[in-house]
C-alpha cells in the first residue's frame, strides 16, 4: 500500500476516533458501553494505521540495518 493511501486510511481513522468521542461526550440516546467499546477499537486502528506509516516512510537503508 502506498504512503499516501495509507495516510487517506489514517485520517479516516482518525475522524472515526474523533466522531466517538465526540458522541461519547454528548451523552445521547446511545449505550455508553457500546460507545466506548466502539472508540477502543478505532484507537486501535488508527494506533495501527500510525505504526505502519511510520515503518514506511523510513528509509530503506534504515531497515537494513537494523
Amino acid at each position: 500500500m502506498s504512503i499516501r493511501a495509507l495516510a487517506l486510511e489514517l485520517y479516516g481513522a482518525q475522524q472515526r476516533v474523533d466522531g466517538l468521542e465526540r458522541a461519547l461526550l454528548s451523552g445521547g440516546d446511545v449505550d455508553c458501553c457500546e460507545l466506548r467499546h466502539d472508540l477502543d477499537i478505532a484507537r486501535r486502528e488508527l494506533q495501527t494505521l500510525r505504526r505502519i506509516l511510520d515503518g514506511e516512510k523510513e528509509s530503506g537503508e534504515f531497515r537494513r540495518r537494523f
